[in-house]
């Protein structure tokens, strides 16, 4: 019998690890499907995530598809159910639904250059690729990674991120100075600026808050970047998944069916609602 879309398939928890603390915290879990796993994704789709009786929220997944044993979601803070999420314990039970969005069309960038910009935990949804396309390196020209947020306690995948430049360019930044820092002091987008990544057959990725992703654009812009050379994701609240209550919809688009993966020359083109 077909799976009812509605219905989650149960996971259990099987790691939990603190990115960030403080006033927005964020944590990363990883989990596993309790029955046969044939759940597969694309890079930059999304999933709903239960929590029984507090409900459910979509979140991007950041671990990459060459991965089958586990499935990865980096997780801030932020309302009802992120805080339950927050609040549970390895071994402990939740749903899955999805997937969910079209995602990265990664197989057409075979052979191009790849930047991937990130801004605090906006990092996570460009994980995937960024995990994939290293997984598959000789298939790709140069990786680049410009990555910041406001300080230096707020980065995520830190320990990961060390191990990152061991194998392809990393530029980090944080907003404001500290001790000890020695890396780009600055926002993300004149960050950007200041390295000057060429667009010369190249490709950009781009996510983090809204006024960064605007930014990093207008820089990308006066590198000579082309609309269809820059993709971010638009994080729209979504509630259904499945474009049936129309929360997440720019003019006729559903983020949840349509995105929410875009280019910059697709994203330009409809209504400025988000």
């Amino acid at each position: 019998m077909e799976h009812n879309a509605y219905i989650p398939r149960l996971a259990k928890i099987i790691q939990i690890k603190e990115e960030v603390s403080g006033a927005r915290p964020i944590k990363t879990f990883r989990t596993q499907f309790l029955n046969k796993n044939d759940f597969a994704f694309h890079c930059g789709q999304c999933t709903m995530l239960s929590v029984f009786g507090k409900g459910e929220s979509m979140i991007s997944i950041s671990s990459p598809p060459l991965i089958k044993d586990y499935l990865q979601f980096s997780i801030l803070k932020m309302g009802r159910v992120t805080s339950a999420l927050h609040e549970m314990e390895v071994g402990d039970k939740i749903g899955i639904r999805g997937p969910y969005g079209n995602g990265f069309p990664i197989e057409d960038w075979k052979g191009k250059n790849l930047i991937f910009i990130g801004g605090g935990i906006g990092l996570a949804p460009i994980w995937s690729v960024l995990q994939t396309a290293l997984g598959k390196k000789q298939e790709y020209g140069e990786l680049k990674l410009i990555y910041g947020a406001r300080t230096s306690k707020d980065l995520v995948f830190k320990e990961e991120l060390k191990e990152l430049k061991k194998k392809m360019i990393v530029h980090l930044s944080i907003d404001v100075e500290e001790p000890e820092w020695e890396e780009f002091i600055g926002f993300v987008p004149q960050n950007v600026t200041d390295k000057k990544p060429s667009p010369k057959n190249a490709i950009t990725i781009t996510c983090g808050p809204p006024i960064m992703i605007k930014f990093v654009i207008q820089a990308l812009k006066d590198l000579e970047f082309e609309d269809a050379q820059i993709y971010t994701t638009v994080e729209n609240k979504m509630k259904c998944g499945i474009g049936k209550c129309g929360r997440c919809n720019i003019g006729m688009h559903y983020v949840c069916k349509d995105g929410p993966v875009y280019s910059w020359a697709e994203l330009k083109k409809l209504p400025q609602e988000y």
